[in-house]
């Protein structure tokens, strides 16, 4: 991986849920954002059937020592369209690239799994990361509904890719 070899990004397993859940609640509370275990983050708990038994994908990014700094999944919303969800950086990972290769990494596996185009749904506390997913196609749109702490939702059709 550029700017960091001695990281892997790999597949996501339930064995990871704790850690992955760890991660994403970790970040959700430095941005003042509150997490839902009962809610909109209950697919943490069973990664495998939440994503990939769905058709989905969920990959974590870790250290040679197992720590995972960095997730992000694809959940399948229909055929055509999947959601980019759960995509977190430990703090001390971020400013180094990594985000952007994770989401090259999400993007380029929605394609291999035949998704058309990419939804997602994000806080504007989290500029940081809007402007990855601007910066990468993204573009904003008005979903006829969405998650209570999300206020901002954007797509990509990969078909411009």
């Amino acid at each position: 991986m550029p700017g960091a070899p001695d990281l892997r990004l790999r597949c996501a397993e339930n064995g990871d849920g704790s850690a992955i859940e760890g991660l994403v609640f970790a970040v959700l509370e430095e941005y003042g954002l509150t997490p839902d275990p009962e809610g909109i983050d209950a697919d943490l708990r069973d990664i495998e059937s939440s994503y990939r038994r769905r058709g989905g994908a969920f990959q974590v990014l870790e250290e040679p020592s197992g720590r995972i700094l960095g997730c992000v999944g694809l959940l399948p919303i229909d055929r055509a369209t999947c959601e980019l969800r759960k995509m977190y950086l430990a703090r001390e990972a971020r400013g180094r690239g990594l985000g952007r290769r994770l989401l090259e990494s999400a993007l380029a596996q929605a394609k291999d799994l035949g998704f058309q185009r990419v939804t997602l749904e994000t806080a504007s506390v989290l500029v940081q990361a809007i402007a990855l997913y601007k910066a990468n196609g993204f573009v904003r749109y008005a979903p006829e509904h969405m998650s209570k702490r999300c206020n901002e939702a954007y797509f990509l059709d990969l078909s411009r890719r």
